[in-house]
């Protein structure tokens, strides 16, 4: 299991929890929904985090303003919904080691130094890491519950219901139970931020096209390679100080990580909640991808080696 340096210390200045309902979805609820494509909800099987990219190339398509006037939300508003003070009490790697709020704060310190130092100038923060419950409003629309986690580019952040987890992920999709399980989706969502900050988020938005090899599934698929690289060098990640935040990184983890990639592949989904495959309509890429692009993003460490706009058509159906 993920072990934190108990002397490292937590920055929670990115990390926050909305009340139930979210504050309410400013502008009198104007703005756009979030979509979930075919018509399946997360009740339905299948959550927001099968269907995260849906939301950018639709909205980059549609030509809608993500980054201030076209929305009644803004990164700038973020008082509109209080924040709960969930996070307060997480001060130190300790606090992470015995609570899992307070390890969410450490992987997202983690997440931000590591690509703070692969990047370098090229890198900013996401804005937030906001937890919520009920319903939450961002730069990219009003979402609820039912979406699941999903980072928006047009707030630069990461939104969760915690629930998802347990609803969805395991009850729904029979996916794994573990704490680094969401560990593993944090680090996704961030893998987005990054291929947003590189260009290759808006390089997707130019195509609406579905299937194994689309440039939807491509950004999906970088994004688990991301993941991977980060947990290749999870351990060396610092804190402000420059204490190590994560002591060690266990294959069981890595395993969990693999079987959460896994649950959410298209593949399995369609199986599970049509009863047949349909791999022309994919958006994220089958179960055997996404194990093999986490991987190659986690055994090669390599920023280069998980550029998947670049990859070839059989490079991309790879499956392990």
């Amino acid at each position: 299991m993920v072990r934190f340096n108990p002397k490292a210390r937590l920055d929670r200045s990115r990390v926050r929890d909305t009340r139930s309902g979210g504050g309410g979805f400013p502008g009198g609820g104007g703005g756009m929904r979030l979509p979930i494509p075919g018509g399946l909800g997360a009740r339905g099987g299948i959550g927001g985090v099968i269907l995260l990219i849906a939301l950018f190339v639709l909205s980059q398509c549609l030509n809608l303003d993500l980054l201030g006037g076209g929305s009644p939300y803004s990164a700038s508003r973020l008082s509109d919904a209080e924040d709960s003070g969930r996070y307060d009490h997480c001060e130190t790697g300790e606090d992470a080691n015995e609570d899992h709020d307070c390890a969410r704060v450490a992987v997202e310190n983690s997440l931000t130094d590591y690509w703070e130092s692969e990047l370098g100038g090229k890198f900013r923060p996401i804005e937030t890491l906001t937890t919520f419950s009920g319903q939450v409003s961002t730069a990219c629309g009003n979402a609820d519950s039912s979406v699941g986690p999903f980072y928006c580019p047009g707030d630069d952040s990461i939104y969760l219901d915690t629930t998802f987890f347990d609803q969805v992920l395991e009850d729904e999709l029979g996916g794994p139970d573990g704490g680094f399980v969401e560990f593993y989706v944090l680090a996704h969502e961030y893998g987005h931020h990054i291929s947003n900050l590189l260009g290759f988020m808006t390089e997707a938005s130019r195509s609406r096209d579905t299937g194994p090899t689309s440039l939807g599934v491509r950004l999906e698929l970088q994004a688990d390679c991301y993941a991977g690289m980060w947990a290749h060098h999870a351990t060396s990640t610092e804190d402000e100080s420059g204490e190590v935040l994560i002591e060690d990184l266990s294959d069981e983890d890595i395993d969990l990580a693999i079987e959460g990639a896994e649950a959410v592949g298209d593949d399995r989904i369609q199986r599970k909640t049509q009863g047949q495959v349909n791999p022309e309509t994919w958006t994220h890429g089958s179960s055997g991808q996404r194990k093999h692009w986490f991987l190659v993003g986690y055994e090669s460490g390599d920023l280069g080696a998980c550029d998947t706009f670049d990859a070839s058509e059989d490079e991309v159906l790879t499956e392990e």
